[in-house]
């Protein structure tokens, strides 16, 4: 028994140090804040010129978002979940929507991807968004960061 304990110490130690290092991305425009892991999302795309956001790519086939826009038609988080499951976009499909006051998440497939969404709607006129996606391949590895990357989103 001590030596099956001293075994899932000594792993979940070796689990523990394994876990990427987070980056703290700050959106200059409007304030968007995500935290990720950029050994993870190693790939920093040109940022739009509009300073809207920023997008990061692994080597496996996903992609981040996080980035800000203007809320110029009052959205609401209800509203925007309500918009998103009556699409009829081509190869997108929501599979699961939550809507809170001033959040939104949703989750599903689009173009043969899993995607996660979640936006926050500010007090200060901003939809601020964190947006990934990854191959069904790689569920097991991306599901997991997903949560605390989506958690990360904050506004000023």
């Amino acid at each position: 028994m001590r030596l099956h304990s001293s075994f899932l110490v000594i792993a979940t130690m070796a689990a523990t140090s394994a876990v990427a290092a987070p980056f703290t991305y700050v959106n200059d425009r409007f304030g968007t804040v995500c935290t990720f892991p950029d050994d993870v999302f190693t790939d920093r795309q040109p940022e739009p010129d509009n300073g809207d956001g920023q997008q990061w790519l692994s080597a496996d086939g996903a992609s981040l978002i996080c980035s800000g826009i203007l809320n110029v038609d009052d959205d609401t988080p209800k509203g925007f979940v309500a918009a998103e499951k009556a699409s009829k976009e081509p190869g997108y499909k929501v599979t699961y929507s939550k809507a809170g006051k001033d959040w939104a998440a949703l989750s599903g497939l689009k173009n043969g991807k899993i995607f996660y969404e979640r936006r926050l709607f500010g007090k200060d006129g901003i939809i601020r968004t964190v947006w990934v996606d990854y191959p069904p391949t790689l569920k097991s590895k991306y599901d997991p960061l997903v949560g605390a990357i989506a958690g990360s989103l904050k506004g000023p």
